[in-house]
């Protein structure tokens, strides 16, 4: 008996840590998801739509947005920009090979294209180049000079390959 109850501890134990590994990896049920998405769609949708829309009390998913918040899993909201508006009239993907494989090559690179406002997004991916930037200018003149006089005269940089966005039937960028 003494054995099963300390066996049993044990399997409470256990369980216990379970618990604090699910509640630390933010598991959300549904109505949290639906929030989620409904927040994703418009950041600016006033807390009680919001609560009918995923049938709760305007207090309760304030509390459940408001701990998503805290929680991390919502980051921010931002505004979805009209590019044309904004003067932007070419984006294009370009892929970047560094000519040196180490950190501070890398490093110098992300130092210099944070300093870029035609580098909107910059990612370090797998592969046979190191860099994917999203790149936008107001024309192909402005990226030309961007390309010519800024990413390619960067001393980390061996090869650019760049690809002109010509339409974009999907973009759930906010």
């Amino acid at each position: 008996m003494r054995i099963i109850a300390v066996y049993g501890r044990f399997v409470i134990a256990k369980l216990c840590n379970i618990a604090l590994i699910l509640q630390s990896m933010r598991i959300k049920d549904k109505i949290d998801q639906q929030i989620l998405r409904e927040l994703s769609a418009d950041g600016r949708l006033p807390n009680t739509e919001l609560a009918d829309r995923v049938g709760l009390s305007p207090s309760a998913c304030l509390r459940r947005v408001q701990q998503l918040e805290r929680q991390g899993v919502i980051a921010g909201y931002r505004a979805v920009l009209d590019p044309v508006a904004m003067g932007v009239g070419f984006v294009a993907y370009v892929t970047v090979g560094l000519n040196d494989h180490t950190k501070a090559a890398q490093e110098g690179f992300e130092k210099a294209v944070a300093r870029y406002d035609e580098v909107r997004e910059c990612h370090n991916i797998t592969g046979t180049v190191e860099y994917l930037l999203r790149v936008e200018a107001a024309d192909l003149i402005a990226y030309k000079r961007f390309h010519t006089d800024k990413l390619g005269t960067l001393p980390q940089v061996h090869q650019i390959v760049t690809h002109v966005v010509m339409g974009s039937p999907k973009d759930d960028r906010a």
